[in-house]
């Protein structure tokens, strides 16, 4: 499968120190080795290849996503001047929906309507809508980055609501999910994504002991939070906000096409392009180990057809040839799709294992199904 999406790391660094941060705190070091921001010999190769893909495949549809680091200390004019000049070489006839996922702490009025002016959506990401949620998402003097990112998220919500893309959070079992869920509903969001923590069998989720990873009976404290959030969305009677995973969850379960990289079977089609021109993938993958995302190859000397005879981006888009025995024999695998790619990883082992948060999925997804049972009933 062709690539459809994007992503472009157009600044390598962060004005952020969160404590938990899996790519700049985690096992991979790669980013240390890597120029701070993408030249403009890079991103205007990125645009050639990303053109010269879509014309190769007939893509008609094609996501860029401006990432980091944090993207905006790149500044919203080279952001919006790079999305244009994507958008120029793919043609007239092919529409590029382009996203900047940004915390949300550089964003002011006069950035934000640059980003609008040129079709530019804004995602941020926060740990939940109020303070004391975000209390590890600190500048690197230690300073807490909430009230900037607040008024960031409100100034989208009220003045650039067509630019506004949602939020993303990660789950964290440890907060009331209801009191979360709504905080967020505060800053008027149009979507959620609600994303589990990039963990393995190597290095568990946080709250859940090694030992008991493989035991049945186990806990499902992520499961649990993800429930309550979803009989909450579900009994509003209205849909207050789109909630991805949820959504996608259901989709599926109706015999629908999913496309979300956490759930069902369907071949991932994102790419990354680094600072320096290399081609990865996806950075998820960096929570395992260090280089696990690296494939070899960059812009200049590659395209990204060669990106797709990669290994590792063939064993994403190989379905269930790339799951567990388990998976394959599980009555939940066309919508668990054996769980996010990275949470399958074991050291020494590979990525052919039920995901992590196997239990989690397992308790989301039948949760999901009595509803809608409930709900034909």
């Amino acid at each position: 499968m062709p690539f459809g999406q994007f992503i472009v790391k157009v600044h390598g660094r962060c004005n952020l120190a969160c404590r938990y941060c899996y790519l700049y705190a985690g096992p991979d070091r790669t980013w240390r080795e890597r120029p701070a921001a993408a030249s403009p010999q890079v991103l205007e190769r990125t645009a050639v290849r990303i053109a010269e893909h879509a014309a190769r495949h007939g893509l008609r549809d094609l996501a860029l996503v401006l990432h980091g680091g944090e993207p905006l200390l790149a500044g919203a004019g080279r952001l919006a001047a790079f999305a244009r000049d994507v958008r120029e070489r793919a043609g007239a006839d092919r529409t590029v929906s382009v996203t900047v996922q940004t915390n949300g702490t550089l964003l002011t009025e006069r950035r934000t309507a640059t980003l609008a002016r040129h079709a530019v959506r804004v995602g941020i990401s926060l740990d939940g809508g109020r303070a004391a949620h975000n209390t590890q998402r600190t500048d690197h003097a230690g300073r807490p980055s909430w009230p900037a990112a607040a008024r960031g998220a409100r100034l989208l919500a009220t003045r650039h609501p067509d630019a506004y893309a949602g939020i993303l959070t990660v789950v964290d079992p440890r907060t009331d999910p209801v009191e979360m869920y709504e905080s967020l509903l505060e800053l008027r969001p149009p979507a959620l994504d609600l994303l589990l923590p990039h963990a393995n069998w190597t290095s568990p989720p946080p709250g859940l002991p090694a030992h008991r990873l493989a035991d049945p009976g186990r806990p499902t404290p992520y499961g649990d939070w993800l429930t309550a959030v979803f009989d909450r969305w579900w009994r509003a009677g209205r849909r207050e906000t789109r909630i991805r995973l949820f959504e996608e969850c259901l989709a599926l379960l109706l015999g629908l096409p999913g496309a979300t990289e956490s759930l069902g079977l369907d071949p991932l089609n994102a790419v990354v392009v680094e600072t320096d021109g290399a081609i990865e993938q996806v950075d998820s993958l960096k929570s395992a180990y260090d280089t696990a995302a690296a494939t070899g190859l960059d812009i200049f000397r590659h395209s990204f057809d060669d990106a797709l005879r990669h290994p590792g981006i063939a064993a994403r888009q190989a379905g269930p040839a790339a799951l567990a025995d388990g998976c394959l024999a599980c009555p939940l695998l066309t919508v668990c799709g054996g769980g996010h790619y990275a949470h399958r990883y074991r050291s020494g082992q590979g990525f052919r294992h039920p995901s992590v948060y196997c239990a989690d999925l397992d308790r989301l997804i039948r949760h999901a199904a009595a509803a809608l049972a409930g709900a034909a009933a």
